[in-house]
């Protein structure tokens, strides 16, 4: 093109897109948004689901400030896994699984309704913050925290430090919600993008209750940017 602007043709893009060792999705909505990168790559014959995350540190950063906060302990090194989905219903913190940095789980001492109130927040977080901010902003900073998060654990896995793991939005053949092929679960990081797909491990019955809440809806955002990427040319 003229002024020197260089359009991209399918080979230059294939050839382009093979440099990446993975890519992260943060835009929302992050549900559909990496189905349809998904697609998009898929088309180009250079997707590798490995290589293809969407972030959900948002929510564990949450899950791991206000279940901290509930339990009386210190955020710092306290673990809460986060699955399903990033909007809403399908995110599913696994409280049951909260520990702090020494391994001592704290779920025995929340009542069953300081959990449920405890997984309404994580969830509805996001509006929390636009509420406080009168409509005039929303959640950046913490967005841009978790997004750092993110990418720091990625380079160190890329870096070859061994046993980095992360909760993230990935397509996986064993998802555990039938329908839903991407699901958000802790996966862990290597120097090729996902190493391992972890199992959700021990879920307590109301969180087995939140996983089938939420595949309805997880099914729908999938399908969604699956056939928004179909229209795309």
């Amino acid at each position: 093109g003229g002024g020197g602007t260089r359009l991209f043709t399918r080979k230059t893009l294939k050839k382009t897109l093979r440099i990446f060792i993975q890519v992260a999705i943060i835009s929302n909505p992050v549900n559909s948004t990496v189905p349809i990168a998904a697609e998009v790559l898929r088309r180009h014959g250079v997707y590798d689901p490995r290589k293809l995350l969407g972030v959900t540190t948002l929510d564990v950063v949450r899950a791991r400030a206000f279940v901290a906060e509930a339990a009386g302990a210190s955020p710092e090194g306290f673990r809460v896994p986060v699955v399903g989905g990033h909007a809403g219903v399908t995110i599913l913190p696994l409280i049951s699984q909260a520990a702090t940095a020494c391994g001592r789980r704290v779920s025995p001492g929340l009542s069953e309704e300081k959990i449920a109130a405890l997984t309404a927040r994580i969830q509805d977080a996001g509006t929390e913050v636009v509420t406080a901010k009168a409509g005039k902003g929303s959640a950046t900073l913490s967005m841009a925290y978790a997004a750092f998060e993110f990418a720091k654990s990625c380079l160190r896995a890329m870096g070859g430090e061994r046993g980095v793991v992360e909760c993230a939005y990935v397509e996986c053949l064993d998802s555990p919600v039938s329908g839903a092929p991407f699901f958000a679960r802790p996966v862990v990081l290597g120097t090729q993008g996902v190493e391992e797909y972890l199992p959700l491990g021990p879920l307590s019955a109301s969180e087995k209750q939140g996983l089938g809440k939420l595949a309805g809806e997880l099914q729908s955002s999938i399908k969604k940017g699956v056939e928004f990427a179909r229209t795309l040319k």
